[in-house]
């Protein structure tokens, strides 16, 4: 690894990788489980169409919070890798590409989600279909976007797997959490995986998984953003990196 001046210490790089995950977080929740899943009447596209055209600030609040979130998980993607690439540099630069690539995909659903807004909303489109037609229209996009996040989810899993394996063998953060956040990344491989190839199991599944998984990231999260990570420990490992590395700590 080449020669290196920190920009800032890790202790408060990883409070900030904390602070701006957990932000991350409840923009995701609140687009995903809290508005959508009000919004949206399963198999009822006249009844979802009624809700988001009498809720649009919230259903657009809900748009903006999904790109938000989505930035920010990439800026804690890339914290997260200056952090860990001195446990092991290879599996460091494995592991981001999962992560770069998820958060693609989910800004990419965008269009999914907006879809519905110009089949409802704008007239010259509204007008080529009977309402029923551009309910239905409205309802397969939203259906395609929630299948799309199982896609995103996958990938997210991986990051999670070889994250996890990073801090179990960091020394500077505690090595339970490393468990945990490799088992979030296996239930969430596990699920969504069965769900492609079982929609009917992968659905029960996800009462079960889900909250596994979440309760890794959530203590990652608590930890870095408490308590960071032990910046004597961190140096130790930037020294003892494979290749050589020379960290001064900012002034």
């Amino acid at each position: 690894m080449s020669e290196t001046t920190r920009w800032i210490s890790p202790s408060i790089e990883a409070r900030l990788t904390g602070a701006i995950y957990l932000v991350s977080g409840w923009a995701f929740t609140y687009g995903e489980s809290t508005v959508r899943p009000r919004l949206i009447v399963p198999n009822d596209p006249a009844a979802t169409a009624a809700n988001i055209l009498s809720h649009l600030p919230e259903y657009r609040a809900a748009l903006a919070t999904d790109l938000a979130s989505t930035a920010l998980f990439l800026i804690v993607t890339f914290l997260l890798y200056d952090l860990l690439r001195v446990v092991n540099p290879a599996v460091a630069r494995i592991a981001a590409p999962f992560s770069v690539t998820g958060c693609i995909l989910q800004s990419a659903l965008i269009f999914f989600h907006l879809a519905p807004l110009v089949l409802l909303q704008n007239p010259s489109v509204g007008s080529a279909f009977l309402p029923a037609q551009s309910q239905a229209l409205a309802m397969a996009s939203l259906t395609l976007g929630a299948q799309g996040m199982n896609a995103c989810m996958i990938f997210f899993g991986f990051f999670n797997l070889f994250t996890g394996y990073l801090i179990f063998r960091s020394t500077f953060l505690p090595r339970i959490i490393g468990v945990l956040l490799s088992f979030a990344g296996a239930c969430y491989l596990i699920n969504y995986f069965t769900w492609f190839a079982n929609p009917a199991l992968g659905e029960r599944l996800l009462r079960y998984l889900i909250w596994e998984g979440s309760a890794g990231e959530l203590t990652l999260v608590f930890w870095l953003l408490v308590f960071g990570v032990n910046s004597r420990k961190w140096f130790q490992r930037a020294e003892a990196c494979p290749a050589p590395m020379r960290i001064e700590t900012p002034a």
